[in-house]
């Protein structure tokens, strides 16, 4: 399974939904959707490049590998 951090990195980042929404030019309840997910399930490539740049980090930061 892979796991989801986008909530731990914004945690660790302290950036609010709102504020990650500004930054991506995404809607707030759109980042919410992300936010909550436990488990991914699917993302495009466009989408993962506007958190990684918005968040400044790597995919690798928001999707862990678990077995």
């Amino acid at each position: 399974m892979i796991d989801w951090r986008l909530a731990v990195v914004m945690a660790e980042r302290n950036i609010s939904n709102k504020e990650l929404a500004k930054r991506t030019g995404m809607h707030p309840t759109s980042i919410s959707k992300l936010k909550t997910r436990r488990r991914l399930t699917r993302i495009d490539e466009h989408t993962l490049n506007l958190l990684c740049e918005a968040l400044n980090c790597q995919p690798g930061d928001l999707m862990v590998y678990t077995q």
